[in-house]
């Protein structure tokens, strides 16, 4: 996938078992920006209870990704709280811009559009920052962090800001850029698939449920765009199958309960010719 020459991306989302029962969309998201000043990558996980929280989790991490992107362009510490209060700021115009373009006033459109978190990576030259704001969960190195879950599953939201103060965005590490060779973010529905692994897959003559450090580990996931979708699907997909001598039918359901979002940055290899 895009790539700055130092670092490659691998990323991939699949709809919770919940929410297509519940008939509902995927209300995760992620994107990545990258230049020659470094890499973004960001998922986002829209509210539940919102109505079409899945447009704000896209918006929300498009914008988000790109806005760092360009801080870092201009030179702007990603190791600062004022570089990410500046991001806030941009997104919240933003979102209010498209309330405003929509006829909808800034609490309806906070409580049906613009609920959702936000966690990402950002590399440059010369240092790696994890941030955001909710919950979610991240992977540096051998340290696995689970953000959350907060009282009464209810994060917080930067949408808050558009109709009063609202959170902030934390900068959960700071790291050397030299440091680091894999980075993983992904959605609350990733600590979910980390607490599966070996689990059997339904319908998978005996696979099972890979590692999460298979993600940043295997090649495959970097040659494909589509690799981890295919990945996180066929761990989520229900199996039916008739048991004849029963006269009924039997289903296996999907392991992941919730929307899933990851993405990977992973230092490039290089090979044994260079």
């Amino acid at each position: 996938m895009r790539e700055d020459g130092r670092f490659e991306v691998a990323a991939g989302s699949v709809t919770g078992r919940s929410h297509v029962l519940a008939g509902k969309p995927n209300q995760d998201a992620f994107a990545f920006r990258s230049g020659e000043c470094g890499i973004v990558g960001v998922v986002c996980d829209g509210c539940g209870s919102g109505a079409h929280s899945e447009i704000g989790a896209a918006m929300g991490a498009r914008v988000v990704a790109s806005q760092v992107l360009r801080e870092m362009e201009a030179g702007a510490s990603i190791g600062e709280e004022a570089t990410f209060a500046r991001v806030r700021e941009r997104l919240l115009l933003s979102l209010a811009s498209v309330a405003e373009d929509m006829g909808v006033g800034h609490a309806r459109g906070v409580a049906e559009f613009f609920l959702f978190t936000v966690l990402g990576v950002a590399i440059s030259a010369e240092r790696a920052v994890v941030f955001g704001v909710g919950d979610g969960m991240f992977v540096v190195g051998d340290e696995v962090v689970r953000l959350g879950p907060f009282p009464g599953n209810a994060p917080p939201y930067l949408g808050y800001g558009l109709s009063g103060a609202g959170p902030q965005f934390s900068i959960h590490r700071v790291l050397p850029a030299s440091a680091i060779s894999s980075v993983l973010v992904g959605t609350d529905g990733v600590a979910d698939y980390d607490a599966l692994a070996g689990a059997v897959i339904a319908g998978a003559r005996g696979e099972r449920v890979p590692p999460l450090r298979a993600f940043w580990s295997e090649d495959r996931y970097f040659r494909n765009a589509d690799a981890v979708r295919r990945s996180l699907s066929l761990v989520n997909r229900e199996v039916t199958r008739p048991i004849w001598d029963e006269r009924r039918i039997h289903k296996e359901p999907g392991l992941l309960e919730d929307d899933t979002t990851l993405l990977v940055v992973r230092r490039k290899k290089i090979s044994a010719a260079a």
